[in-house]
């Protein structure tokens, strides 16, 4: 449990202040003297006030030494006694208050300074031939308003600490939010990359497999080549599994430097033609540049899902992916001859492919667009603007 903190005085945190206060209460303290020793001369008295002078200057350096408030207690008394022999120390009440409000808090502050003014008006007063309203009305005045300028200084402190207490807790908050969307984006991200390379190679496992089996008495040579497309696909979904974990290309375009995406479309094509039986042509129009690995990544995924979604549920023959280099857009199309897109599946987890094509579009300024009749097959186009340098 944390220790509340005693409030401090309203000139605590002036440290600016200081050097002024020092040097105001060593003038005042000698001019005060001077003016002793100008209208009395060097009397009975002078001895006593010179040394409650020196006195007072030097329990003022002991601030460095003394507690706070007893160093200002010890300031306090020594004055009163000095003033009560020579009241023209009263002027140095001016900088002890100042020290008054800069080492306690706000009430005790003001009871020490109206103890002063009392005590120099009553000095005055003695002094005086007759009533003078200014010797009461004066140091009254300026206590009141020295006290209730530096009142105000200190509301507007405590102020903009709050209003900077404020921002600080605002600016967690805003990084507590943005680490939270930061995860949440992580999260969609990596769910997109498994569907795309764990899920869709399962997938293709589990249809070479299911072949495998159903070929395995009357064509065993058949289904040996199926369980070995099967173990191929296994080991290329291990390896592409370690290259999402580390935030890396897939395989085919982390193997070149230059604009790698076509000859990734045809390898990715061939595998799948390869294990499926569905003919599955490549065409590449306009002249191939370097998109940029997150462009190439994010077409190559779109490519393998759509592909994924014909091999498992269209029931078609052919199907054909078209890659057109456009001066502002590249376009990714994939059509297929199947039974097109019937109902809505009941499984939840069906679908989730599309969704995470077109996330990862969006992400990058893209666009999606699905067209399908039942029976005439399904077309998919996916569109990302590009910056030509």
């Amino acid at each position: 449990m944390t220790t509340p903190r005693k409030p401090a005085g309203i000139l605590s945190h002036a440290n600016w202040l200081v050097t002024a206060l020092h040097a105001a209460f060593v003038v005042l303290v000698l001019a005060s003297a001077i003016r002793y020793l100008t209208g009395h001369g060097f009397g009975d008295r002078a001895p006593w006030v010179l040394a409650g002078a020196l006195v007072l200057l030097a329990t003022y350096a002991a601030h460095r030494v003394l507690p706070s408030r007893v160093w200002l207690a010890l300031l306090v008394v020594v004055w009163f006694g000095l003033v009560l022999v020579a009241p023209s120390f009263a002027w140095c009440a001016v900088p002890l208050s100042f020290v008054a409000l800069r080492v306690l808090a706000f009430w005790p502050a003001c009871v020490v300074v109206a103890g002063m003014v009392v005590t120099t008006v009553v000095q005055w007063t003695r002094m005086a031939d007759r009533f003078d309203p200014t010797i009461v009305l004066g140091p009254v005045c300026i206590a009141v308003l020295a006290v209730g300028a530096y009142r105000a200084l200190e509301r507007d402190a405590l102020a903009r600490q709050a209003l900077l207490d404020d921002l600080h807790a605002a600016q967690g908050d805003l990084a507590d939010a943005q680490h939270q969307a930061g995860a949440l984006a992580e999260r969609a991200r990596l769910s997109r990359e498994i569907h795309d390379s764990v899920a869709q190679g399962l997938s293709s496992i589990n249809l070479l497999l299911q072949a495998a089996e159903r070929e395995w008495d009357d064509r065993p040579a058949a289904a040996r080549e199926h369980a070995a497309q099967a173990a191929s696909t296994a080991r290329d979904g291990l390896d592409e599994v370690r290259r999402v974990v580390r935030d890396l290309a897939p395989a085919e375009l982390a193997a070149s430097s230059g604009p790698a995406l076509p000859d990734a479309l045809r390898q990715t094509c061939e595998r799948l033609a390869g294990q499926s039986g569905v003919d599955v042509r490549v065409q590449v129009h306009g002249t191939p540049v370097s998109l940029g690995p997150e462009v190439e990544t994010a077409l190559l995924r779109t490519a393998r899902g759509a592909l994924a979604n014909v091999l498992e549920h269209a029931a078609a023959t052919t199907a054909v992916v078209t890659l057109t280099y456009q001066p502002d857009a590249v376009v990714l199309d994939v059509r297929d001859d199947g039974r097109g897109l019937q109902e809505q599946p009941v499984d939840p987890d069906r679908g989730r492919g599309l969704a995470g094509i077109r996330d990862r579009l969006t992400q990058l300024g893209g666009t999606l667009v699905l067209e399908s009749e039942p029976g005439e097959g399904t077309a998919l186009a996916a569109s990302i603007p590009v910056e030509r340098s």
